[in-house]
């Protein structure tokens, strides 16, 4: 999510999105919830898939997923004047974070990394496993820098999402939601003093922020879970730049894929 902070002015031509989550698959399903801040709608079909498929560590994390968002939409998190100004962002206020969240958020990450651990003790290279546990990083990033607002360890959970996700992505190329952890690592990374940059890739980082460009515009053309928080996050990268026509198309993309959540509606009316 810290990438939010550091995105660099992008010049971009994504395809439609079309509809993304037109599945009736429950994982599906519950994502498309998700994003139109349906919770307790989201968490009753990842529960529900979770009783059907008990050893898939992808719904304990698709569940972690809707305690993250809900937490942000309680706290107002996503609002782009956040991001947009630097000051905004170090000056935001720390509110206490919802206890009853965040209990289940950390149950549902120490499952869905165990069940994953089970996995991958018998099929190290099973790219499932591999993704829910790349993404569980990247969730307990964002919760450590977003709700918490602990900048600085959020980057060691970022950094070792980007590490398993190039060992995702070594085996299976094509898993697209994989390059958003890679290219948060690159960018933010990347953008940090060259002294610290050196001594980051002597512990294993990446820090090429040009390759989390192209990393980040792969999520946002061609991922799946996360697309929608990709283009979110060009919108806001939009807005950065003051290309206020490239937030507008990814924004009316975002509301009519997503009727339910009023935060796009809202970004368009600033943009008016």
């Amino acid at each position: 999510m810290l990438v939010i902070l550091l995105l660099r002015p992008l010049q971009l031509s994504l395809p439609p999105m079309g509809d993304i989550f037109s599945s009736s698959a429950p994982l599906d399903v519950g994502f498309r919830e998700m994003y139109n801040l349906q919770f307790e709608d989201a968490h009753r079909t990842f529960q529900q898939w979770e009783s059907a498929e008990p050893h898939d560590p992808m719904g304990p994390t698709a569940d972690a997923a809707a305690c993250l968002f809900d937490e942000f939409n309680r706290l107002g998190v996503l609002q782009s004047n956040l991001f947009v100004n630097d000051g905004e962002f170090k000056k935001r206020k720390r509110p206490p974070p919802d206890p009853t969240l965040k209990a289940r958020f950390e149950a549902d990450i120490a499952e869905s990394d165990r069940l994953a651990d089970a996995v991958l003790k018998n099929s190290p290279n099973d790219s499932h496993a591999l993704l829910s546990k790349t993404l569980n990083l990247g969730l307990r990033g964002d919760y450590l820098a977003l709700v918490e607002k602990r900048d600085v360890a959020s980057l060691s959970y970022i950094k070792n999402a980007g590490i398993l996700a190039e060992r995702l992505l070594a085996v299976d190329p094509e898993c697209y939601d994989a390059y958003l952890a890679v290219g948060a690592e690159n960018y933010i990374l990347g953008a940090t003093p060259a002294p610290l940059r050196w001594v980051l890739r002597l512990y294993g980082a990446e820090t090429d922020k040009e390759k989390g460009i192209r990393n980040l515009d792969l999520t946002a053309t061609k991922g799946h879970y996360l697309l929608p928080y990709a283009r979110l996050l060009l919108a806001v990268a939009a807005l950065r730049d003051n290309n206020r026509d490239e937030a507008r198309t990814l924004l009316q993309e975002l509301a009519r894929q997503f009727p339910n959540n009023p935060l796009y509606q809202q970004e368009l009316s600033r943009l008016h």
